[in-house]
C-alpha cells in the first residue's frame, strides 16, 4: 500500500520537522498535538520552536495545503509517534505519553496501516505499544500476534539529529529501521525514503531501541571525560581548553569540549534508560551520568567563590551584587530548555543569591515559569553594562561574537571557554 496520508503525533522539536519533511515532498500530512497554541501557530504557517530553515518549509507546506495540524488524531495510512519520554521516580522511563498517543490513534486505525514509534524509549517499548494498541483494537491483529500476516505493521525508527541542524540531518543521515517483523521494516523503509537521502538500515525493534540509547550513552561518556578533565585542570591551575587542543593533535585522540553539564531530552536522559534496565552491567554509563549531573554543582561553587571575592574587594553588600547568566538553552543557537543545566544553574544561583540575577537568552522572549520572579531577562548589552559577575553557560553565536577584550568584569566564570 502507498502512503498518501501521513500523520505525525507530537509536533515538537522532532515531530514538526518530520512532518515538514514529508509535506515538502507533496504528501498530505496531518500533524497532531495536544498543545492548542502549537496547532494554531502551525496552521498559520508559523512555528512555535527555534530551528533554522524549519519556518520556511512549514510556511510553504501550509500554504500549499500539504500540512494541517489538529489536536486529535485523524485517519491516515501511516502514523509516526514523536512524543516525550520523561522520567518518573528515580530516573525510570515514563511511557505515559507513548501510551496516550497509541490509545489516541487506536480508534482511527484500519487494516494496512503502519505505526512507527520515534520517541526515545527503553528496550521493549515498541512491543509494549503494540500490546496497548491490540488491547484497544481487538478487531485488528498486530505483529506480536500474527507475525507477517498482521493487519497493522509496527516499527521503531529513532531519529539521530542535532538541534540547529535538524532540517539537514533529518534528510541526509542514515535511519535505523527496526520492525517487529520483516514486512514492518520494509514498509517503514519505504515511508522514510519519501524524503530520506541517507540509507535505511534494517534491524529488529529491540536492537533499534538499544541503538538509540547506545549512541547517546557513548556521547555522554565522552562528554563526562571532558567535564571530569575540566575539574582536574581547575585544581591543577591548567587551562583545560588549551590542554584539550594540544591533546587532540594526537592522531588518535579526539577529546570533546567541557561545559556546565549535559542537557536536552536525549544525552541527559537516554543513558538512564539503560541503567534502569541493567543497573549491574552499566557501571561506566552510570558513572558518566553522575559526573555530568555533578558538574553544575561545581559551577555554582565557582560562582559563590566569585561573589565572595567581589564582596571582599569592592566592599559592596551581597544584595548589591549583580550576576549575569549567559544562556539558558541546553545547547547553542536553539531555544530548547529541556533538561538544561544552564537553566538549572541559573535558577540555583538566583535562589541562593540575595542580589539581582540577570538572565541572557537571545532565543526566547519570555522567561520560563521556574525563573519568573527570581531573575530578569535582559539583553546582552544590559547584562554586560550592569553585572559585577558574568557566568558563561551556553556558547550561542551572539556571545561568541563578543571579543574577550569587551568583557570588563573582573569576575568571570566561563564554563565554555568563550572568553578565555
Amino acid at each position: 500500500m502507498s502512503f498518501e496520508t501521513i500523520s505525525v503525533i507530537g509536533l515538537g522539536y522532532i515531530g514538526l520537522p518530520t512532518a515538514a519533511a514529508f509535506a515538502s515532498r507533496k504528501k498530505s500530512v496531518i500533524g497532531v498535538d495536544v498543545n492548542q497554541h502549537a496547532v494554531d501557530t502551525i496552521n498559520k504557517g508559523q512555528i512555535h520552536i527555534v530551528e533554522p530553515d524549519l519556518d520556511k518549509v512549514v510556511k510553504q507546506a501550509v500554504e500549499e495545503g500539504h500540512l494541517k495540524a489538529y489536536t486529535t488524531p485523524q485517519p491516515a495510512d501511516a502514523y509516526l509517534i514523536a512524543v516525550p519520554t520523561p522520567f518518573k521516580g528515580e530516573h525510570e522511563p515514563d511511557l505515559a505519553y507513548v501510551e496516550a498517543a497509541a490509545r489516541s490513534i487506536a480508534p482511527v486505525l484500519k487494516k494496512g496501516d503502519l505505526i512507527i514509534l520515534e520517541s526515545t524509549s527503553p528496550v521493549g517499548s515498541t512491543e509494549k505499544m503494540a500490546e496497548w494498541l491490540a488491547e484497544a483494537r481487538p478487531d485488528l491483529t498486530f505483529p506480536h500476534q500474527q507475525g507477517e500476516d498482521a493487519d497493522i505493521d509496527v516499527a521503531y525508527c529513532p531519529e539521530r539529529v542535532l538541534p540547529g541542524q535538524v532540517m539537514i540531518e533529518l534528510i541526509r543521515n542514515d535511519r535505523v529501521v527496526g520492525g517487529m517483523n520483516r514486512k514492518s521494516s520494509e514498509r517503514a523503509s519505504e515511508l522514510y525514503k519519501i524524503f530520506l537521502e541517507g540509507e535505511c538500515v534494517i534491524t529488529n525493534a529491540r536492537t533499534a531501541e538499544m541503538c538509540k540509547l547506545t549512541e547517546n550513552s557513548f556521547r555522554d561518556v565522552n562528554i563526562a571525560f571532558a567535564n571530569e578533565l575540566s575539574l582536574i585542570c581547575a585544581d591543577q591551575d591548567i587551562n583545560v581548553w588549551e590542554l584539550i587542543s594540544l591533546a587532540n593533535r594526537h592522531p588518535r585522540v579526539n577529546i570533546l569540549q567541557p561545559g556546565p553539564g549535559v542537557g536536552g531530552h536525549c544525552i541527559a536522559v537516554d543513558p538512564w534508560f539503560i541503567v534502569s534496565q541493567n543497573p549491574k552491567q552499566s557501571r561506566l554509563i552510570h558513572t558518566a551520568r553522575l559526573v555530568n549531573d555533578g558538574k553544575p554543582v561545581w559551577v555554582i561553587d565557582q560562582v559563590k567563590a566569585a561573589v565572595a571575592d567581589c564582596l571582599t574587594e569592592t566592599g559592596k553588600r551581597a544584595n548589591e551584587i549583580k550576576i549575569a547568566c549567559f544562556g539558558l538553552a541546553f545547547k547553542p543557537n536553539i531555544d530548547d530548555l529541556r533538561e538544561s543545566p544552564a537553566m538549572n544553574i541559573t535558577k540555583q544561583v538566583a535562589d541562593w543569591h540575595s542580589g539581582t540575577t540577570l538572565a541572557v537568552e537571545p532565543n526566547i522572549h519570555e522567561l520560563p515559569t521556574k525563573l519568573k520572579g527570581i531573575t530578569e531577562l535582559v539583553s546582552t548589552e544590559q547584562a554586560l553594562k550592569e553585572a559585577d559577575i558574568v557566568l558563561m553557560l551556553v556558547d550561542h553565536q551572539q556571545f561568541k561574537a563578543i571579543p574577550g577584550s569587551k568583557i570588563t568584569q573582573k569576575w568571570i566564570v566561563d564554563t565554555k571557554g568563550v572568553w578565555r
